[in-house]
């Protein structure tokens, strides 16, 4: 077994050099081969290399968290899981994640497509840009990998491998475990907020019995219901976009678990994204772009609803719910029950998902830019103020609430009450 050794803009070229396939995207000359490191993440370095007859993207994991260092170790091994993932979501929504051209376990390295010219979602946003595609994408992409991940459509056998081989991501489940369900709700080591602005508000979350509740509910659900391959950490800083594309990158988090949390995560970015565009209107008034943000929500949630009841009539070919219960005995109806009541069972979790992922944003160690790039803290604190606001109501209040419309209503409230 090789040392692992980790990569520079130096090195690549003489280490990759004789890989083919990087010298059948980009060339064979790497004299003429141009080596960027652009990570800007919190695990992972990161190279565009350009060649004379194109550009891939080499992503190569680190033995640490990059965000704190060497203090905090973890397995380079999540680079195979994220290998995995990306070839699952590949087939199972084609051209939605990018092409994987190359994959060394050893040295946790992936090759893969170079995409270009697309940039960040989370930072189109936070730019204000509305674009076109992204809410039936993104509505399309969670209903197909989270449907043709699960047991209503795999082979059994398949499934139950597959299961095994990503419950073996121990070290990153561990993460999302502290890190959004129970670190924003004590006073760990590595929280960090606006302070002193939010110390009231945050103080009083913390003494929240009925929110600490439902956030140890949501996560014994995440680590108790193996349902369906999740991307595990999908937000908008996971999207990669143009107005005529949208791709999904980045699932090293990937692991069996419930349906729900990969929507939830997914809109609570869209909601916070909502509430940070007032303290980024310094280059004109974000009006429109607050309303398109809204309406994003709701069209992602009723592409996925509707593609998933698709999936459910057309696909549903596992163990579950199996047809010969149902539409085989002439009993359609029933199938349609079944399926209401898996899509509500989603909806609920999903808000609760939602609202934690809020919490964790803006009082956990990792928050996002959509807030982080706001200067001015108080007006910062209060876009966080907000979110914080909608998320403790979506955690504790997600079995009373029927609809996105209903959610977006509070929110337009939050935006015009917090205004000082």
């Amino acid at each position: 077994m090789s040392v692992f050794e980790a990569l520079n803009a130096e090195t690549l070229p003489v280490r990759l050099g004789s890989n083919q396939a990087l010298t059948d995207r980009i060339g064979e000359d790497t004299s003429k081969w141009s080596v960027r490191e652009v990570g800007d993440g919190n695990l992972n370095l990161v190279f565009i290399v350009d060649g004379s007859k194109g550009s891939v993207i080499v992503k190569q994991a680190l033995p640490y968290v990059r965000l704190v260092g060497e203090s905090w170790p973890l397995p380079l091994k999540r680079s195979y899981f994220e290998y995995h993932a990306l070839i699952r979501q590949g087939e199972r929504d084609p051209g939605m994640v990018p092409e994987v051209l190359f994959f060394d376990r050893e040295q946790a390295i992936i090759v893969m497509e170079f995409l270009t010219p697309h940039i960040i979602l989370r930072r189109a946003l936070i730019q204000g840009q509305q674009l076109p595609r992204i809410a039936s994408d993104l509505g399309l992409f969670l209903a197909r990998t989270l449907f043709r991940g699960s047991d209503l459509a795999m082979e059994t056998r398949k499934r139950k491998e597959d299961v095994a081989l990503f419950s073996d991501n121990v070290e990153l489940c561990d993460i999302t475990e502290n890190l959004v369900f129970s670190d924003p709700y004590y006073e760990a080591k590595l929280n960090h907020h606006t302070t002193p602005q939010l110390d009231g508000i945050v103080a009083e979350l913390r003494a929240d019995r009925d929110l600490k509740v439902e956030a140890q509910r949501l996560k014994h659900l995440f680590a108790a219901n193996a349902e369906t391959l999740l991307h595990g950490d999908l937000h908008t800083g996971s999207v990669m976009v143009t107005p005529q594309e949208t791709r999904v990158i980045d699932p090293e988090f990937a692991f069996y678990g419930p349906m729900a949390f990969d929507v939830g995560m997914l809109l609570a970015n869209f909601w916070m994204s909502y509430f940070s565009q007032s303290g980024h209107e310094k280059d004109g008034d974000r009006e429109s772009m607050r309303e398109y943000l809204l309406d994003v929500v709701i069209d992602i949630w009723d592409v996925f609803r509707d593609e998933f009841s698709r999936l459910w009539r057309s696909e549903r070919k596992g163990i579950l719910y199996q047809a010969a219960l149902f539409e085989d005995r002439g009993d359609s109806l029933g199938a349609e029950q079944a399926l209401d009541e898996v899509l509500q069972s989603i909806w609920v979790d999903m808000l609760g998902f939602a609202g934690v992922e809020m919490h964790r944003r803006i009082l956990g160690l990792a928050h996002n830019a959509d807030f982080e790039t706001i200067a001015d803290a108080d007006q910062r604190a209060r876009c966080e103020t907000k979110a914080l606001k909608l998320g403790r109501h979506l955690a504790v209040n997600r079995r009373k609430i029927h609809s996105v419309a209903e959610i977006n209503a509070l929110a337009e409230r939050l935006e015009q009450e917090i205004v000082a």
